[in-house]
């Protein structure tokens, strides 16, 4: 239970059926906050902020907070200790401040691809001139085998890659959106808007949902940012052109 939210509500006068008004949600969610202690979407964070007067971290400690800048050139905006950390909306707000380009490196990223909004998302911007990449791994390949092994589910990996490929292939019909497969032993998806990037490390025997996840914005021209860009070509220049493929005969 969430009872620094209580508290705070309390104070400032508010019962659930007040902030669910208010806030023009349900007041069964408002009072899943409560008793379950789930953390609200931002956009309701930031109004129980101004509703309550207590801060973001005051209400909810486990919050992931930015990293304090080491420099001006600082690039790390924010860390998160594993992705499902992450706010379910970050990824979508990426991307939809490119106007340049879009870069997508990973395995399957299944959980993306199962999202329609971010599909459609994709679809718009590259309808806008923005060039879209998308690589994602080959599920014949001999690294993506090894990455299955590592996570103990097998061909498993090489089955998400081409469940994602159902939903994404369909993308490519845009002429500016490309989708390839690679065979390279990846350290850290990579999902790219112009200069702002989220990278989510892999670690070993560990899915990458588990894993940390850094939001970086350009503030150099050989800073971090850089490195990955440079990285993500020099996967993409060895991928191939994508295909479906059907699954393996049981």
């Amino acid at each position: 239970m969430n009872h620094l939210l209580a508290r705070a509500l309390s104070g400032a006068r508010l019962d659930i059926v007040d902030v669910a008004a208010q806030l023009r949600v349900d007041p069964k969610t408002v009072q899943r906050w409560i008793s379950s202690g789930r953390i609200p979407y931002p956009r309701h964070r930031d109004a129980l902020v101004s509703l309550t007067g207590w801060s973001a971290y005051d209400l909810w400690p486990t919050l992931p907070r930015p990293v304090e800048p080491l420099a001006a050139t600082d690039e790390i905006r924010i860390v998160y200790p594993h992705r499902s950390a992450v706010p379910s909306d970050s990824w979508s707000r990426l991307l939809s401040q490119a106007k340049r380009e879009i870069d997508i490196l990973v395995y399957s990223a299944s959980f993306l691809a199962d999202d329609v909004a971010v599909l459609n998302l994709l679809r718009q911007k590259a309808q806008a001139g923005v060039r879209v990449r998308i690589a994602l791994g080959d599920p014949d390949g001999e690294h993506i085998a090894s990455r299955g092994a590592e996570e103990r589910i097998g061909v498993g990996m090489g089955a998400r890659i081409r469940t994602a490929l159902v939903s994404l292939q369909p993308l490519a019909e845009e002429p500016s959106i490309e989708l390839r497969l690679h065979d390279t032993v990846l350290y850290n998806s990579t999902y790219r808007a112009d200069d702002e990037m989220l990278i989510n490390s892999h670690i070993y025997g560990r899915p990458a949902a588990q894993a940390p996840v850094m939001h970086l914005k350009r503030t150099e021209a050989e800073g971090m940012v850089s490195t990955h860009m440079t990285s993500f070509e020099r996967v993409w220049a060895t991928a191939k052109a994508s295909k479906l493929t059907a699954p393996p005969a049981m």
